[in-house]
C-alpha cells in the first residue's frame, strides 16, 4: 500500500484529491495539510510514501517546501498544478530542481473532458515516484562551475562532421538535461535533439525553465523547422519528433512507443537512419526501456553514443537497459557527458 500526504491549501481541490488517489486500491492518503509549513511538520508523524504538493500556498509554498524536505527528510515529491496558468508550471521547474520528482496537471472536475486522463496520470505517476529511493538534495548554486576534464575521446573513425546530438530523459532527466545544456559553449557546432518524457500541459514551461541556464538557446520544436547549431529542440507534447532528408525537423502523430509519444526511441530511429554516423545519442535518467534499444542502432551504425552512469541517476531504467545491450560507447554523469561533447564535436 503506498501512503500519500496530499499538501494543498485548496479545501476543494484537497478533498477531490483524497477521492482520485483512495478509489486506487495500492493507495491510501494519510493525512492532508494546506500549507508547506504544515507538511514538514506532518512528515515527521506521517512518514508519506510520496507527497502531492500544490505550489501556491500561504505561509510557505510548494518550492520553499520541497527545498527543505529534500534537504532534510527526502520524501518522493510529486508537483499537482495548474498547467494552464505559466506562472505555477515556471515555479514548478524551480521545485524539480530542488528535488521534486514529478509534476502533473491537476486533474479538473468529473465532468472535464481532460478529467480521466488526468486523474489517470497522477495516479500513474504517485506509483511509479513511491518507487524511487531519493537522496538528500543540499543548496546549490545556480551558477554552473567549469566542467571537469573528461578522459580524451576516441574519436578515430569518426572523422566525418557531427551533425546533431539527440538528447532522450525521463524521470530526473530535467536536472540532467540542465546540467548538459548549462554547460555546452554558445558555440557549439551542433544542433540538439531533445526527448523528455513529462505530463502533458507543461513543456512550454520546461523550455523557458531550461532557457534561463543553459549557453544555447532551447526551442520547443515545429514541423519542418530548420536544425541550427547551437541551438537545442524540444520535442512538444503529442508528437514524434525525428528528422528528414534535408536536416529539418520532422513531427508526427505516429503511433506512441513504449506507450509514450513523444518517445526517445522514434527520435533515434530517425538520427540512426538519416544521419546515421554523423550523429550522436545520448540517454539519460528515467524508467522503463525506452530508447535503448535504437541507441544500440545508433552505435551500429557508426554513432558515438553516451548513457548516464548509475550513480548520477534519479533512476538507472532507460541507461541501464543501454548499457545491458552494450549500447553505450561512453557511461559517464551529466556534467562530463557535456564536457565529452564539446571534445567530440570540436574534434570533428
Amino acid at each position: 500500500m503506498i501512503e500519500v500526504l496530499v499538501v494543498d491549501d485548496s479545501p476543494v481541490a484537497r478533498e477531490f484529491l483524497v477521492y482520485l488517489l483512495d478509489s486506487d486500491p495500492g493507495i491510501r492518503v494519510v493525512g492532508t495539510v494546506t500549507n508547506g509549513k504544515q507538511a514538514i511538520e506532518a512528515l515527521k508523524e506521517k512518514k508519506p510514501d510520496v507527497i502531492t504538493m500544490d505550489i501556491h500556498m500561504p505561509e510557505m509554498d510548494g518550492f520553499e517546501a520541497t527545498r527543505r524536505i529534500m534537504e532534510t527528510s527526502p520524501t518522493p515529491i510529486v508537483i499537482v498544478t495548474a498547467a494552464e496558468n505559466p506562472r505555477e508550471v515556471g515555479i514548478s521547474f524551480r521545485a524539480i530542481e530542488a528535488g521534486a520528482l514529478a509534476v502533473v496537471p491537476r486533474p479538473q472536475g468529473l465532468g472535464h473532458p481532460e478529467f480521466e486522463s488526468n486523474a489517470s496520470e497522477l495516479i500513474r505517476t504517485v506509483k511509479l515516484m513511491s518507487e524511487i529511493k531519493v537522496v538528500r538534495r543540499w543548496n546549490r548554486s545556480r551558477t554552473a562551475p567549469p566542467a571537469p576534464a573528461v578522459r580524451q575521446l576516441d574519436v578515430n573513425g569518426h572523422t566525418s562532421e557531427i551533425q546533431v546530438v539527440a538528447i532522450g530523459a525521463s524521470t530526473g532527466g530535467p536536472i540532467a538535461l540542465q546540467t548538459i545544456l548549462s554547460r555546452l559553449p554558445r558555440d557549439f557546432a551542433a544542433p540538439a535533439l531533445i526527448v523528455q518524457h513529462m505530463a502533458p500541459g507543461f513543456t512550454r514551461g520546461f523550455v523557458d525553465w531550461l532557457n534561463h541556464d543553459a549557453r544555447v538557446p532551447v526551442h520547443l520544436a515545429a514541423h519542418g523547422e530548420a536544425l541550427l547549431a547551437g541551438h537545442a529542440y524540444v520535442a512538444p507534447d503529442g508528437f514524434q519528433m525525428g528528422v528528414n532528408v534535408t536536416g529539418r525537423i520532422a513531427l508526427s502523430h505516429d503511433a506512441p512507443e513504449y506507450g509514450l509519444r513523444p518517445s526517445v526511441s522514434f527520435l533515434f530511429r530517425s538520427l540512426a537512419e538519416v544521419y546515421g554516423r554523423r550523429s550522436v545519442g545520448v540517454l539519460l535518467t528515467g524508467m522503463g526501456k525506452d530508447g535503448a534499444a535504437e541507441l544500440q542502432s545508433m552505435k551500429q551504425r557508426g554513432a558515438i553514443t553516451f548513457a548516464q552512469d548509475e550513480e548520477s541517476s534519479v533512476v538507472h531504467g532507460m541507461p541501464g537497459e543501454a548499457i545491458k545491450l552494450e549500447a553505450a560507447t561512453y557511461v559517464l554523469p551529466p556534467d562530463k557527458i557535456a564536457a565529452a561533447l564539446q571534445s567530440l564535436v570540436k574534434n570533428a
